[in-house]
């Protein structure tokens, strides 16, 4: 998370002392698309130390806070910079910080501003008036279609080394045949890993409000069954021949597993969770997708030795 802006106060335009006081995240892209947002207007935007983390995961995480909010007041001195007392807070900085207790502390009155920078010159003009919209986070299609190339990459390097792993075990228990069977079934090997990959980094985000459940694993689970069947239905393995009962297994468990797992993770980016939520499903989803992932590997390796 090295995306950061140094904490402090920073003009944009030409701000002077009645100019309003906005506060945001010092994660990079938090910071220049609220500079891309105001254009041609002038503010005073004072960063907080957030440890490069966006506004609203750095405010349940605690490092948007009130005390850190009170220290960068104090340290850029604006009591001096400016001849009101309010400062404007996305309202995903809620969760962090006390309103009473930064007055308190400060002197300066919060106000919470519109979810989205591009919705502030409107608030502002409004005379701090938020409408209905502007109080709701919407997670449409096209929102969640934008994450899925972060959560792909970033799962991508995992499955890449995956992915080699399984593709040279494949010929194994092949006495004289390694080679062979390693190209027999190597590729399949790589087909289920990937087909795992794009079921939870993609499928899962695209088909979010449509799939049964609440828990992210749960709706892992069912699409990681899915994609198992389809799996299968790609690779012939109906066919007896193909594959034998035991790799079949292990391949269902594996699949499923592996996108559970990729569907949970992205609970980090979807706005139906909590962090208390998130930690509730992580104590149970956890060990059912490690304990599938693991009795997937030992039946794989028993089909590679038992046939």
């Amino acid at each position: 998370m090295g995306y950061v802006v140094d904490p402090g106060l920073y003009a944009l335009g030409q701000p002077n002392k009645k100019s309003p006081i906005l506060v945001t995240a010092n994660y990079k892209l938090s910071f220049d698309k609220l500079r891309e947002r105001l254009t041609g207007r002038d503010f005073w935007i004072l960063v907080v130390d957030t440890k490069g983390v966006n506004v609203w995961c750095a405010a349940g995480k605690g490092s948007f806070g009130t005390e850190e909010l009170v220290r960068r007041i104090a340290a850029a001195r604006l009591t001096e910079v400016v001849n009101h007392r309010t400062i404007i807070l996305p309202q995903l900085a809620g969760p962090g910080v006390a309103a009473h207790l930064v007055k308190q502390l400060s002197g300066f009155n919060v106000r919470y501003g519109p979810i989205r920078a591009a919705d502030l010159i409107e608030y502002l003009d409004a005379g701090m008036k938020a409408s209905p919209s502007m109080r709701e986070e919407s997670f449409s299609l096209a929102e969640r279609i934008v994450l899925v190339p972060v959560e792909l990459v970033a799962a991508l390097k995992a499955a890449f080394f995956i992915i080699v792993a399984l593709f040279f075990t494949a010929g194994l228990g092949a006495e004289g045949h390694y080679w062979q069977s390693t190209l027999a079934k190597g590729p399949a090997a790589a087909a289920a890993i990937g087909l795992a990959l794009l079921a939870g980094t993609v499928a899962v985000p695209v088909l979010l409000p449509c799939i049964p459940g609440r828990a992210f694993t749960a709706k892992g689970i069912l699409v990681g069954l899915a994609a198992s069947f389809l799996f299968l239905v790609l690779t012939g393995t109906f066919n007896e021949q193909a594959m034998n009962i035991l790799e079949k297994s292990a391949w269902i468990l594996i699949i499923t597993a592996a996108t559970a797992y990729l569907a949970m993770n992205f609970t980090g980016a979807s706005t139906f969770t909590s962090l208390s939520g998130v930690k509730k499903e992580m104590r149970w989803g956890l060990p059912v997708e490690i304990a599938g992932a693991v009795a997937g590997i030992v039946l794989l390796i028993a089909s590679r030795l038992a046939f």
